[in-house]
């Protein structure tokens, strides 16, 4: 988490990761928005991008992943997807599978930064924040 924008407020869940596990991320982002009063978009389509990605690209058999949304007091929504996959950094794969990549490219254009830390061991978070 950004030291600078100290967590007023935090939702984290895990999730399955599967194409329902993703849907599900979607919706109770949502609703978790919805409940601190913030605007749903753009968070709601970032949500939803780093999601699928971490369902496509990330998934280990028998292992979930873990959306957490975080606002600081600086009025920053930080939201983070931990996927299974340490390894498969984002776009690793875009070169050479067409259908590869558009996703980032949108939570790029949505999110006022985006990027991956490796870890916790074995796993990758990839985070995005939104200037509210």
């Amino acid at each position: 988490m950004n030291r600078q924008n100290t967590c007023t407020r935090h939702f984290s869940v895990p999730l399955s990761a599967t194409r329902r596990g993703a849907r599900l991320a979607r919706l109770l982002a949502a609703e978790q928005l919805a409940a601190w009063e913030m605007p749903l978009d753009p968070a709601r389509l970032v949500v939803a991008e780093l999601a699928a990605n971490a369902v496509l690209h990330g998934r280990v058999p028998g292992r979930s992943f873990r959306l957490g949304l975080s606002v600081g007091e600086t009025g920053v929504l930080r939201v983070e997807v931990v996927d299974a996959r340490g390894d498969a950094l984002p776009g690793a794969s875009a070169a050479t599978d067409g259908e590869s990549g558009y996703g980032l490219l949108l939570v790029g254009e949505l999110a006022d930064r985006w990027g991956v830390v490796n870890g916790p061991a074995p796993c990758k978070t990839v985070w995005a924040e939104i200037d509210l």
